[in-house]
């Protein structure tokens, strides 16, 4: 991995040099794993436009960055990002640039006073080279659905009337650990009857009834890459109306997975199933954007929305989960983690999307 670090840190490197400034302090721990590999709590990267990149740690992280980047200059110092702007002012650096999302008005001003040099916001320019991912990377996150899928399925006997939300949860997230996962990817939703009329339900003390759609929100994390699915299934033998709209979101979903091609425009691909809901007069009822990336972070770019701009690309994963949400009743969600390819998506969550009856 050592070569594709480098490599990422080399197209950061080419990017500052377009920027104005001489070098690049990256401060986003997800961003400073994705250029090193080094996962920690504490750390920072400077990366400039022509030369090295420093890395700077703490003492609990040096033997393993000595391990897993021994081809980086490490300096082991608490304050990561004050020590890489010193050497960057003494390497006579004329500009500093910065991420402005990854740091604090007081860090920024910390950082003012560790050297004399001007600083200049540069944007996203790691998480732009993140959007597409290499085989590698893909590798893991199609381990990571893989470990969701079999999860789903080893949990399905346990969703049935009596069962809490909050028993459901815990138990996706105990099966995927079990199968391998180093851990959740973020909070499990579980939403039974009319809390699944609430997108981001937090799972609680509510008992599954025979009659409800049941909607889960859940995925693994492996190799620090997340997966993301939901399923909405029926406890009991659904009444016409479940089904109706169950079929009304499978139909959005799928049609929103054919469309995402390379070179297609994030919003024609959401608008793809948001037509499909609108026509059918739910408008309303479907509150949030089609999907996003995934890698690294459960949320990545690109976002996919109505409103959102861009292009999808070749090796993009993303989400594609189109809802509607009837208050008082209850909702159907229906997400797979995908991969945009020049011959079509290739779904990394596999669980059929027939409505299972439990």
């Amino acid at each position: 991995m050592q070569e594709t670090h480098g490599a990422r840190r080399r197209r950061l490197a080419g990017l500052v040099a377009g920027s104005g400034a001489d070098a690049i302090l990256v401060t986003r721990l997800v961003n400073v794993r994705y250029l090193t590999g080094l996962d920690s709590s504490n750390a920072a990267l400077l990366v400039p436009a022509d030369g090295p990149a420093v890395l700077a740690t703490d003492g609990r992280y040096a033997g393993m960055a000595a391990e897993v980047c021994p081809d980086l200059e490490t300096l082991v110092e608490r304050r990561t990002a004050e020590a890489l702007t010193t050497r960057a002012a003494a390497a006579g650096h004329r500009a500093l640039g910065f991420e402005p999302h990854g740091l604090t008005v007081e860090r920024h001003a910390a950082l003012g006073e560790a050297a004399d040099i001007p600083l200049r916001p540069l944007g996203h320019p790691v998480e732009e080279l993140r959007r597409v991912k290499d085989e590698a990377e893909i590798g893991l996150l199609r381990e990571a659905c893989s470990i969701t899928d079999r999860a789903f399925e080893a949990v399905l006997p346990r969703i049935r009337a009596g069962v809490t939300e909050r028993a459901v949860a815990i138990a996706l997230e105990r099966a995927m650990v079990d199968l391998g996962a180093e851990g959740v990817a973020f909070e499990s939703i579980v939403a039974s009857g009319p809390n699944g009329a609430v997108p981001h339900h937090h799972p609680g003390g509510r008992e599954l009834q025979r009659g409800d759609l049941v909607t889960l929100d859940f995925g693994a994390r492996y190799g620090g890459y997340h997966a993301d699915m939901t399923r909405t299934v029926a406890v009991g033998e659904p009444a016409g109306w479940q089904r109706d709209l169950y079929g009304l979101v499978l139909r959005a979903q799928l049609a929103a997975i054919a469309a995402a091609r390379p070179g297609a425009e994030t919003k024609d691909v959401d608008a793809a199933a948001r037509d499909l809901i609108d026509g059918a007069g739910h408008r309303e009822e479907f509150t949030h954007g089609l999907g996003h990336g995934v890698g690294l972070e459960i949320h990545e770019a690109p976002l996919m929305g109505y409103d959102k701009t861009g292009k999808l690309m070749d090796r993009v994963p993303i989400t594609a989960e189109p809802g509607v949400y009837l208050a008082g009743r209850g909702g159907v969600r229906i997400e797979d983690t995908l991969v945009v390819r020049p011959g079509g998506p290739e779904l990394l969550t596999t669980t059929t999307k027939d409505l299972l009856v439990l």
